[in-house]
C-alpha cells in the first residue's frame, strides 16, 4: 500500500475507469469520473500503468449519479452507474468514433448511441457457489477477481429472470453433483427460461429428480447439464423448446448464444439492413460469417438468398432446421472461419457480407474480405479494439464507412456493440 496521492481524472478510460497521470505516466481510478479530484492510494498495476483506489473527493463531478444497485460497485457487472445518462452516451459513442478513427477512418458517420432500457437483458452467465453450510449462492463475479456476489437484485436483467434465482438455489443446495464451483447459463427464450448448469461432479438420479421438479414448479421447458471438458446433455424437460428470431421459430441448444437484449437486436438488425446497398449487385447472393443460430440470417433473408457459416454443429442444425419449416432463403454450412476463411473464390458470387465475430475479432477474415473487394460489408463488432485493429486492411483497400451505429447492448458497463456499413 502506498501513500495518499492527490489526482485529477482527466478522461475516462477504455475499461471504464477514470485515468489520472502520476510520476509521467498513467494511473487508473475506478468509480471515479473526468473532472474529479481524489486522494488515492495505488493499489496494484494492470498492464504497465498502476491501478489506485480513491478514499476521499475533494472535488465531485456534477455528471455523478447515485447509482440505483444495492450491489454496486460490488458487482462486477456494472461499472458506471454512477455516471448521468448524456456523459455516459457520449463517452460509449466516442469509443466508436475513435475505434474507426484509428482503423483510418476519420470522418465516419457516426450515429448517436442507441440506449437500451434497464432490465431487459435475456441472457446471463452466473456463477454458483457452494458455502461451508451447504447453501449455495448465485450471482456475477466481483470485478477482476473470482469472488461471488450473490444477487439479491439486478437493474439490467429482466425481472423475470431474476425472479427464478431463489428456488433455483434452494435446489441447487440438495444436489449432489455440485461439490463447490458451477455456472448456470439462463436464456429467456419464446418459450420460457432455458438452464444450462456446469458443475464439479456428475449428477445423480436424485439430482436428475429435484430438476425435474424444479422445472415443473417454476414453469422451466427444459434443464440441461453439462460436466468439465463435456457436451451439455438434457438433464430434465416439461415441455417443448423454441425461440422466434425475426418471426421464425428456432430450437436453440441448451447455453445457446442470444444477443444479450430484444431491444438491443432489433437495433442491431436494423443498422444492418439499413446499411446495405439498397439494390444488391448480380443474383444478390448474401453471406452471414459467424451466424449462430440465426439471429442475422433470418431477416438478411428478406433482402436475398443468405449462405449462413457457422462452426457450432448445434447452431447449425438448429438454424438449418429452422430455415427449412420455416421457408426461409438460408441455406446453412458448418466451417470454422477462424481455421478456415472464406477466401476469393469463396466470395466471388456474394453482393454483400455481414459477420459478426467473437470478441477477438476476425482480422484474417477481414483481409479476405478486403482482397477480394467484396462489394458490401456489414460488421457487428463487440469490441472496438478489434473492430479498428481488424478494419485498417478495409480502410487500405479504399473502402468507406457508409454508416456507424453504437448500440448500447450492455448497459453500464464498458462493453459497446457497433454495427458499421463499409462500401468501396
Amino acid at each position: 500500500m502506498s501513500d495518499l496521492l492527490e489526482l485529477t481524472v482527466d478522461q475516462m478510460g477504455a475499461a471504464g475507469d477514470g485515468t489520472a497521470r502520476h510520476d509521467g505516466g498513467p494511473v487508473f481510478l475506478p468509480q471515479t469520473l473526468p473532472g474529479e479530484v481524489v486522494r488515492a492510494r495505488i493499489i496494484g498495476k494492470r498492464g504497465e500503468a498502476r491501478v489506485a483506489q480513491a478514499e476521499g473527493w475533494l472535488t465531485e463531478s456534477p455528471d455523478r449519479v447515485a447509482p440505483p444497485c444495492v450491489h454496486f460497485p460490488t458487482c462486477g457487472g456494472c461499472v458506471l452507474q454512477h455516471w448521468a445518462p448524456a456523459p455516459y452516451a457520449e463517452w460509449k459513442r466516442a469509443r466508436l468514433v475513435e475505434a474507426l478513427a484509428r482503423a483510418g477512418f476519420e470522418d465516419a458517420p457516426v450515429a448517436e448511441l442507441v440506449a437500451t432500457p434497464r432490465n431487459c437483458r435475456q441472457r446471463a452467465d452466473f456463477g454458483l457457489e457452494r458455502l461451508p453450510d451447504g447453501r449455495v449462492n448465485i450471482g456475477f463475479h466481483q470485478r477482476g477477481t473470482t469472488a461471488l456476489v450473490p444477487m439479491r437484485e439486478c437493474h439490467v436483467l429482466l425481472p423475470a429472470l431474476v425472479a427464478l434465482l431463489p428456488a433455483l438455489a434452494e435446489t441447487l443446495q440438495h444436489l449432489e453433483g455440485l461439490r463447490r464451483l458451477g455456472s448456470a447459463v439462463i436464456n429467456m427464450l419464446s418459450s420460457g427460461p432455458d438452464i444450462l448448469l456446469r458443475t464439479d461432479a456428475p449428477l445423480t438420479m436424485p439430482d436428475r429428480r429435484a430438476l425435474a421438479a424444479l422445472a415443473t414448479r417454476v414453469g422451466i421447458p427444459r434443464i440441461a447439464w453439462a460436466g468439465k471438458g463435456a457436451g451439455a446433455e438434457v438433464a430434465a424437460q416439461i415441455g417443448a423448446v423454441r425461440h422466434l428470431l425475426s418471426g421464425t421459430e428456432v430450437v436453440p441448444a441448451p447455453g445457446a448464444f442470444l444477443q444479450a437484449s430484444a431491444p438491443g437486436e432489433a437495433a442491431i438488425i436494423a443498422a444492418m439492413l439499413a446499411g446495405l446497398p439498397k439494390k444488391l449487385l448480380g443474383r444478390g447472393n448474401i453471406a452471414d460469417l459467424y451466424a449462430g443460430i440465426g439471429t442475422l440470417s433470418i431477416p438478411l433473408a428478406a433482402r436475398g438468398r443468405v449462405t449462413a457459416f457457422e462452426s457450432l454443429p448445434d447452431a447449425v442444425a438448429a438454424l438449418a432446421s429452422a430455415a427449412g419449416k420455416g421457408g426461409v432463403k438460408v441455406h446453412a454450412v458448418k466451417r470454422d472461419l477462424d481455421r478456415q476463411p472464406l477466401a476469393g473464390p469463396d466470395l466471388k458470387d456474394f453482393a454483400a457480407v455481414v459477420l459478426d465475430p467473437p470478441y477477438a475479432g476476425a482480422a484474417e477474415q477481414v483481409g479476405l474480405l478486403a482482397r477480394a473487394g467484396v462489394p458490401a460489408i456489414v460488421y457487428v463488432s463487440c469490441n472496438p479494439a478489434a473492430l479498428a485493429k481488424d478494419t485498417k486492411s478495409l480502410h487500405a483497400a479504399g473502402y468507406r464507412v457508409v454508416a456507424a451505429t453504437p448500440v448500447d447492448q450492455f448497459l453500464w458497463s464498458p462493453h459497446l456493440e457497433a454495427v458499421v456499413a463499409f462500401a468501396r
